[in-house]
C-alpha cells in the first residue's frame, strides 16, 4: 500500500518530537557509521558469500580477522579440557568464577599477559603487571585512554592512512578531535618530522590543544612496522611538544617478515629515557583479537608507565570488564609456553604464505600493493583503475567492486588517505578456496572482457579455478 503525504509528515514530526526527549549524543549522527568502511559491511551483511548456499554473494575482505590458526587453539583446548570446563586439578572452579570479580583483573591472567607481550618482543623488554589495565577489547582501551589524557575539544594527531574505526573509538563519546598527520606514497607512507610539525601547526590554527600522537604499530591499514627512524621522530616530537604517545600494538604478533617489530617501550628504553617525563607519557594498547584470533573474547589492555593513568583507567574498566571465565581459560593457555612459542611461529608462517598467495593473485591481475611485513591485510594500489585522480572516482570504483563484483573492500578515503585509489583488502579471514574466488573477481574487474563472475555458476567457478603461483614477491617495490 502507499503511505499518504500527510502520514509521512506526521511520522516525521513524531520523530522530531522523540529526538527532543533524548540526549544530544543519542540524537546526533556523529558515530561515523556513515563511513564507506561501515557501509561496505552493511552491503555484505545483506548478501554474504557462501560457497554452497550463496556462491554469488559478497566476499568479506573488509574484516581484519585472523582465522588461519584456529586449529592450533582448538587442539590445545582439546588437550587441556580443564581450562574450558572451568576446572583446576580436576575440581570445579565454577562457583569461584561465577561471583563478582575485582575489576583489577585476575593477577594470574595479568602475569601471563605481560609475559606473552615480552615473548613477542623477543624478551628485549619486560612488562610490569601492575602497570596493566584489562579492558573489553582494544576499542575500549583506546577510548579509555582518550578519557584519561584529554578533555573534549583537545586533539590527538594520527598518521594517515589510519583505521576508520578510530573516528568512532576516539571521538564519539569523548569529544576528542583527530588531526591527521599527512603521509604519502612517495616514501611508503612513512612518518616524517616535517609531517608531524605540519599537523601540529594545523591544530594550532584551529585553536586545538594537542595532547598527543596515536600510532598503530604495525600499521593498520598499511601492514608495515615502524622503522627506528620513524620511532625516533615520534619520540623527539613528543619530547619537544611535551605530549603523550599512544602506540596501538594490537598486530605486534603478526609480523611475518623482516624488519622485526620494535615496540615504543623498546625504542624509548634504548634511548635511556626511563627517568624522564616522557616515560610517564608513553602508553601501549594491546589485545588478543588479532594475534590469537579471538576478537569475540573481548580481551584488550592498556599498559602505561603513569600510575595515575593506570589508576583512573582501572576505575573506568569497571564499565567493560573481561569475564572471569575468559580470564581463567586464557591464563591457562598463555601459561603453556611451549604452546605460545609454537603458535606464534606457526601463525606467522601461515600469514606469510597467505599474504604471498594474495599478492601473487593481485599481480596476476596487474595490481600491486605496498610492500608489507605484518598484519592481516594489504594496502592495495588501484590508482590506475580510476577514471580520474579524484575521490569521487575512488568512490565509484569502490561501489563497483562491492555491488557488481561482490568484494567488500575498504577505500582509502575511509582511512583518510590523502591520495585516491588506495584500498585495504583483508586476506586472513577466509579459506584458500574463497580467496581464489575473490581473485577471480578481481581479475574480472580488471579485464572487462571476462564473463562477469557474479553470474557464473558454481560449476563454472570450479572449471575456471585460478591457480596461485607461490613465487616470492619480496622484490616488489614500495608504491
Amino acid at each position: 500500500f502507499s503511505i499518504s503525504k500527510s502520514t509521512k509528515l506526521v511520522a516525521k514530526e513524531f520523530t522530531r518530537a522523540s529526538l527532543k526527549m533524548l540526549s544530544k549524543k543519542a540524537s546526533c549522527d556523529s558515530h561515523g557509521q556513515d563511513s564507506s568502511y561501515f557501509l561496505g559491511w552493511q552491503e555484505y551483511e545483506k548478501n554474504p558469500y557462501d560457497p554452497v548456499q550463496n556462491p554469488n554473494g559478497i566476499i568479506q575482505m573488509g574484516l581484519a580477522e585472523n582465522q588461519l590458526s584456529f586449529d592450533l587453539v582448538e587442539s590445545w583446548l582439546a588437550s587441556n579440557p580443564d581450562a574450558l570446563e572451568l576446572k583446576r586439578n580436576g575440581g570445579s572452579v565454577f562457583r569461584e568464577l561465577a561471583l563478582f570479580q575485582d575489576y583489577h583483573g585476575f593477577p594470574a591472567f595479568k602475569n601471563e599477559l605481560v609475559e606473552f607481550m615480552a615473548e613477542m618482543r623477543g624478551n628485549r623488554v619486560k612488562f610490569d603487571p601492575n602497570k596493566l589495565v584489562l579492558t573489553a577489547g582494544s576499542t575500549s582501551a583506546n577510548e579509555t585512554l582518550m578519557f584519561c589524557l584529554a578533555e573534549p575539544g583537545e586533539a590527538f594527531l594520527l598518521p594517515t592512512p589510519y583505521y576508520p574505526g578510530f573516528d568512532r573509538d576516539l571521538k564519539w563519546r569523548t569529544g576528542v578531535e583527530i588531526v591527521p598527520i599527512q603521509c604519502t606514497s612517495e616514501n611508503g607512507f612513512k612518518i616524517t618530522a616535517p609531517a608531524l610539525e605540519e599537523a601540529y601547526q594545523r591544530a594550532q590554527e584551529f585553536n586545538l590543544k594537542v595532547k598527543g600522537v596515536l600510532v598503530t604499530n604495525p600499521s593498520n591499514p598499511l601492514g608495515t612496522t615502524m622503522t627506528t627512524l620513524e620511532l625516533n621522530h615520534l619520540i623527539d616530537f613528543a619530547l619537544a611538544k611535551e605530549i603523550h604517545i599512544i602506540s596501538d600494538e594490537i598486530y605486534s604478533g603478526t609480523v611475518f617478515n623482516s624488519p622485526s617489530f620494535v615496540s615504543i617501550v623498546e625504542a624509548v628504553t634504548e634511548r635511556n629515557l626511563e627517568d624522564t617525563e616522557l616515560w610517564n607519557r608513553v602508553h601501549i594498547v594491546y589485545s588478543l583479537s588479532k594475534d590469537l584470533g579471538l576478537p569475540g573474547f573481548r580481551v584488550g589492555m592498556i599498559y602505561s608507565n603513569n600510575q595515575t593513568v593506570v589508576s583512573a583507567a582501572t576505575k573506568m574498566s569497571s564499565f567493560g570488564l573481561v569475564s572471569s571465565q575468559t580470564q581463567y581459560m586464557l591464563s591457562q593457555m598463555l601459561k603453556d609456553k611451549k604452546f605460545t612459542a609454537n603458535y606464534l611461529k606457526e601463525n606467522q608462517k601461515r600469514l606469510r604464505k597467505r599474504r604471498q598467495m594474495f599478492v601473487c593473485g593481485l599481480k596476476g591481475a596487474g595490481i600491486r600493493c605496498l610492500k608489507s611485513n605484518a598484519g592481516l591485510f594489504c594496502w592495495v594500489d588501484m590508482r590506475h583503475l580510476l577514471k580520474s585522480n579524484t575521490f569521487e572516482a575512488e568512490k565509484e570504483l569502490w561501489m563497483k567492486v562491492v555491488c557488481e563484483f561482490g568484494l567488500n573492500i575498504s577505500p582509502g578515503s575511509s582511512c583518510h588517505c590523502s591520495e585516491p585509489g588506495w584500498f585495504r583488502m583483508c586476506f586472513a579471514n577466509m579459506s584458500e578456496d574463497t580467496l581464489e574466488v575473490a581473485m577471480q573477481r578481481v581479475k574480472a574487474l580488471v579485464e572487462p572482457t571476462m564473463v562477469h563472475q557474479s553470474v557464473v555458476s558454481k560449476s563454472t567457478w570450479l572449471q575456471t579455478k585460478w591457480v596461485f603461483q607461490l613465487a616470492s614477491y619480496d622484490r616488489e617495490p614500495d608504491r
